[in-house]
């Protein structure tokens, strides 16, 4: 048996909404935070993570990063690899601070791009004990031009953004793309990707489905392959050669300063987002390494 609580904490001057997953126990739970793709809000992939994570004896929270859902914070729907580390961190905090929660046993779990922002946390906040992640997207210089078309198409995408940054802090207008269509090149992904546009998938009334175009050169330049060095907690990655960017996973790994481990194992990106198969194993999976690790 789990409980599920609704809950609100602070990230600086904004409120942010997340949902609280707790076992069925009166011991102090240890506690894990847990965030999913970029663009997303809770009940793609985070709140699915954070219940399984219950039901193996943790509490886990996933929320709604700022700008994002229903959590405060102006503007909406920016990707902002700096402001979402934040919210990590002070998501961080609100769990060491209930009552219900083993402070001394703290993990974080990211999915997909969630991977990126939780590894820094990681490396700079030491209450962190033990890091997973889940068909993680990990990327650098290198990756990011192999992933959009190569150096030239993203110098491009990066003038675009800082245009876009210009407009806004201009006019306060924000110019928006969706972050997924089959039929407009402009998206942030130009495929026709049944996770997000299923209704009953990923394409939830609660994700607008819009990126904003200035978010292009916070992350096109962001370098999560060079947190590794940094991080020193036990560290399992979660990934399968079909999914996203798998030489990113290798290469983070391989840089890793702590204990660590990788699954290697089957499925597409979104597979890991939704499916059953591939979720009950990245839970189990996450699950025991927090068991061996959050001691």
């Amino acid at each position: 048996m789990t409980t599920q609580q609704k809950v609100i904490f602070s990230s600086g001057d904004v409120t942010l909404t997340g949902t609280l997953f707790r076992p069925d126990t009166e011991a102090p739970a240890p506690g894990i935070v847990v965030a999913g793709t970029w663009t997303s809000v809770k009940e793609l992939m985070a709140d699915r993570y954070a219940e399984r994570l219950a039901e193996r004896g943790y509490a886990a929270l996933s929320f709604d990063f700022a700008g994002f859902g229903e959590s405060g914070g102006e503007p909406r729907d920016v990707e902002n690899p700096a402001r979402k580390v934040s919210d990590i961190h002070h998501a961080v905090t609100f769990l060491a601070e209930h009552p219900a929660i083993d402070a001394g046993r703290l993990g974080a779990l990211g999915i997909c791009a969630g991977a990126m922002y939780m590894a820094e946390n990681t490396a700079d906040d030491p209450r962190i004990g033990a890091l997973a992640l889940v068909a993680p997207w990990l990327h650098d210089a290198a990756v990011c031009e192999a992933a959009y078309g190569g150096p030239a198409a993203v110098a491009q995408k990066i003038r675009t953004a800082k245009e876009a940054r210009a407009r806004f802090e201009e006019t306060g207008a924000i110019d928006y793309v969706p972050v997924v269509s089959g039929t407009d090149p402009r998206a942030a992904m130009p495929y026709d990707i049944d996770f997000y546009l299923n209704p009953t998938r990923g394409g939830i009334p609660a994700w607008p489905n819009r990126f904003a175009l200035m978010a292009w050169a916070d992350w096109l330049t962001y370098d999560a392959i060079a947190l590794a060095p940094r991080i020193t907690q036990p560290t399992l990655l979660v990934h399968s050669e079909d999914a996203a960017i798998p030489d990113g996973a290798r290469r983070f790994h391989a840089g890793l300063a702590g204990r660590k481990d990788i699954l290697w194992t089957e499925g597409t990106q979104f597979d890991f987002y939704d499916q059953d198969h591939q979720v009950t194993l990245a839970a189990d999976t996450v699950a025991a390494h927090f068991g061996r690790t959050l001691r």
